[in-house]
């Protein structure tokens, strides 16, 4: 027989059910991530309200967060579209990963242990196998959690509030790059040699690999940005 103080337990909520607007949030950043929603598109609340089936009320704070996610831009006399993406804001959001980045990894490799580097193997094996899916949403999956283990074990945790803040642009552009040929293979391979490095403790070798990772990402974004390319292949 169970005791009283089990059965008290029992009604804990430990996950609570995500509110209408969490999951329309999720829909939408996700279909802007996505290109569902292309840049520049204007985003008609009445619309919005029958294809996700919530109220303008709902709509509205989505709206406002997305806002402040650097997702949707609002415009005088037209009101929110999708915000476009320009060169000189993906550069630098790419200048901070490459800082934020790279001395997180560098300290990663220097304090990781055997279960930190069997988390991130984890991670790995889970973005090669949405890498070989072709899934977008499962490569950003696991590439996020890739990351956050590496800043969470090496102690940065402010640093990742900074690029949690950003990832909703990081993770745009990342399924822009992602849209490119062979980057499905090219970026996995990229993470590799940063799990390498940071495998054998050595903090030199992981923080290069990560700047030529986000370099490589860098390069492939300014030329599809400067051609005037902004919305990934939906898939």
């Amino acid at each position: 027989m169970t005791s009283k103080a089990e059965n008290l337990a029992a009604l804990r909520i430990e996950t609570p059910p995500a509110t209408l607007r969490e999951i329309a949030l999720e829909r939408m950043r996700g279909a802007i991530i996505s290109g569902i929603f292309e840049p520049g598109e204007r985003l008609v609340e009445r619309t919005l309200c029958e294809q996700l089936g919530v109220s303008r009320s709902v709509i509205r704070e989505v709206i406002r967060h997305l806002e402040a996610e650097g997702l949707v831009e609002m415009l005088p006399k037209q009101g929110p579209i999708v915000a476009r993406l320009s060169w000189n804001d993906a550069r630098q959001i790419y200048d901070i990963r490459a800082v934020l980045e790279a001395t997180a990894v560098a300290d990663c490799a220097r304090k990781a242990d055997v279960n930190v580097k069997a988390q991130l193997a984890r991670a790995l094996d889970e973005l090669d196998r949405t890498s070989r899916e072709n899934s977008p949403a499962g490569i950003l999956a696991a590439t996020t959690e890739f990351y956050k283990i590496i800043f969470q074990s090496s102690g940065h945790n402010i640093a990742w509030e900074i690029v949690s803040r950003l990832n909703s642009r990081i993770s745009r552009l990342r399924v822009m790059t992602l849209s490119t040929a062979n980057r499905t293979v090219s970026g996995p391979a990229q993470i590799r040699k940063i799990f390498a490095a940071i495998e054998r403790n050595d903090a030199e070798a992981a923080a290069a690999a990560c700047r030529a990772h986000v370099s490589s990402a860098a390069a492939i974004a300014q030329s599809l940005l400067e051609s005037g390319e902004q919305s990934p292949s939906v898939r």
